[in-house]
């Protein structure tokens, strides 16, 4: 649920991917075919997993709290063969993402997206992907 929010966000508040917002179903099938997103920027939302967290007592009820962490994948494509050229738009679509999620929570959600950490994770044939990681905490309430 939470990936589908962040798409929409994306999508909505980051000009330079409008439209080019996907998430892990399209991530894999351009995987599996060992390929690029046809136009760049392009983002890809995944769901990375969740980690829990402190267990509190209540009556009747199990209620642990717990971070759901969510990556997106940014593909820049550069027609020159450093790929100098996809630096230029780089940084303002890395920050036109964090200003978009960092800070935000979708309206089911108990806490709001914080950055944990961001990467270039591949540099090849003049394509820079950078991977952005957020955070949200929840919790679970689960009665007993």
């Amino acid at each position: 649920m939470l990936v589908a929010d962040v798409i929409a966000r994306l999508d909505a508040r980051v000009t330079g991917l409008s439209g080019r917002v996907e998430g892990a179903a399209q991530f894999a099938d351009l995987m599996a075919r060992k390929a690029l997103p046809q136009v760049t920027p392009a983002a890809h939302v995944l769901p990375l997993g969740l980690q829990g967290g402190q267990v509190q007592s209540a009556a009747g009820q199990f209620v642990q709290g717990v971070e759901e962490v969510i990556a997106v994948i940014l593909t820049f494509r550069s027609h020159e063969r450093t790929g100098s050229g996809a630096l230029a738009p780089l940084d303002q679509v890395i920050r036109a993402v964090i200003d978009a999620v960092a800070g935000w929570g979708p309206e089911n959600a108990v806490g709001e997206f914080s950055l944990r950490r961001g990467a270039v994770i591949s540099m090849a044939a003049g394509t820079i992907v950078y991977q952005l990681e957020f955070s949200i905490s929840d919790q679970l309430r689960i009665a007993t």
